[in-house]
């Protein structure tokens, strides 16, 4: 399910479509349109699940500190990535978790497909262990939030995908070394379905996602800073490329492989790879540009597989489907999104509810990052869809200890129109100016 996120960061070949071996000249449009729908929405019944984890870390007792990179590929040891360590085997953990480095030294397990959410819960859980025991052993510890809420950003990695890619955000504004460099994330990774459920699940999984943004907002600081977010990561994330990282339009959700398509090729290059030199791309030039003659030689199936790789919307097909707009959580509570991104999408029957449940709520995606469920209409949703998902943990194969979790949050936060980023923080400080501007106007917590 997952795709080689190691081949992505290295900038070798991403295997998506039919033939991986087969590098096919894009000589229209339409040719390239097609080739996206074909491979970025695989149908088929929805029998997997897995997941991505991602940390920020500091030095143990020392959050303001960096991560050097060296003590940090000496804790990875056999599973450094080969792009950090060519002679490294990049070994999976014990449970078969691969291990990525992002920008700013955080570092991500990817898991393999599974089955149902007790065996993907169960091997991240080791897996993470595995991990973070490697980690200590050298004085890394993990951070409790999704954002880094002392340090400015800083890029770790000179790898020439991530300086192509600070240089074209940097034309945009400051927050794309922010969201590279100094958040983390948990991603639900599913199977987009059957052909004919395929547009319900879509568009269920975009209408979840103001509510369980906020209900799981985890980001209050960043650098060194209380922002007016509940959800900093989010709000960075959408801030710094929206045509790349914005939801979808509403049309684009009747049609998803089509309208995907459509964004995919209207989005500018973010990075143009090369035998050598700087990655950067000329600015403004879209892949559709590109195919039209804007650039030499012509673009392959490979460079579209590439360019794929670029797009970081709130869903993300790619094969699999990529839910990314939930905030790393403390401890071993990332299995509660898990499960409830798992559960809600499971049943078409309960996709159905969904979409009731979260009609009223269609298009909060910055008053969730901004208010979590302090937003009224948000945390009315969230309390009906947590109830939901509890009743489908048993057909989902949630093992006790998540369930546990999961009443847990429901508890502490839903129940009280709270969300992770209202915990005490020893840091924390007087609001301060929000380093998003808002577009909305009104309504934010009615």
């Amino acid at each position: 399910m997952t795709p080689d996120v190691r081949a992505v960061h290295s900038g070798a070949r991403v295997p998506t479509g039919p033939d991986s071996g087969a590098q096919a000249v894009l000589r229209s449009r339409a040719e390239a349109e097609a080739y996206v729908a074909s491979v970025c929405f695989k149908h088929g019944p929805p029998r997997l699940v897995g997941a991505e984890l991602e940390w920020l870390l500091h030095p143990a007792g020392d959050p303001h500190a960096p991560v050097d990179l060296a003590t940090l590929v000496a804790a990875l040891g056999p599973h450094t990535p080969s792009c950090l360590d060519p002679r490294s085997p990049a070994t999976t953990l014990p449970a078969g978790s691969a291990v990525t480095v992002e920008p700013g030294g955080q570092v991500e397990i990817a898991s393999p497909p599974l089955p149902d959410i007790g065996a993907l819960t169960a091997a991240l859980d080791s897996d993470s262990r595995a991990l973070h025991e490697r980690l200590a052993g050298h004085g890394l510890v993990a951070l409790p939030r999704a954002a880094d809420g002392a340090r400015p950003p800083h890029r770790l990695l000179d790898l020439p995908r991530y300086r192509a890619m600070e240089h074209a955000f940097d034309r945009i504004g400051p927050y794309g070394r922010s969201g590279m460099c100094a958040t983390a994330a948990v991603q639900v990774c599913l199977d987009p379905g059957e052909e004919d459920a395929l547009v319900h699940r879509w568009t269920a999984l975009h209408a979840l996602g103001p509510v369980l943004m906020a209900a799981f907002a985890n980001s209050p600081r960043l650098h060194g800073r209380r922002t007016g977010w509940k959800s900093s990561r989010m709000a960075a994330w959408l801030a710094l490329d929206p045509v790349r990282t914005a939801p979808p339009r509403a049309v684009d959700l009747a049609d998803p492989a089509t309208g995907w398509a459509r964004r995919v090729l209207d989005t500018p290059l973010l990075c143009l790879r090369r035998p050598e030199g700087s990655w950067s791309a000329p600015a403004g030039v879209t892949f559709a540009d590109w195919i039209a003659g804007a650039l030499t030689p012509a673009p392959t199936t490979d460079d579209l597989d590439y360019h794929v790789t670029t797009m970081f919307p709130p869903v993300r097909p790619h094969g699999h489907v990529e839910v990314r707009y939930i905030d790393m959580q403390p401890g071993r509570r990332w299995a509660v999104p898990v499960a409830v991104v798992a559960a809600l999408v499971a049943e078409p029957v309960v996709t159905d509810r969904v979409l009731e449940v979260c009609e009223p709520t269609a298009g909060r995606w910055e008053s969730g990052a901004r208010h979590g469920l302090a937003d009224r209409v948000l945390a009315r949703a969230a309390t009906r869809l947590f109830d939901l998902a509890c009743s489908r943990m048993p057909a989902v194969g949630a093992s006790p200890w998540v369930v546990d979790l999961l009443g847990e949050h429901i508890e502490r936060y839903v129940l009280r129109g709270r969300c992770p980023a209202d915990d005490p923080d020893p840091a924390d400080g007087p609001a301060l100016r929000s380093p998003v501007p808002s577009a909305e106007s009104e309504g934010r917590t009615a």
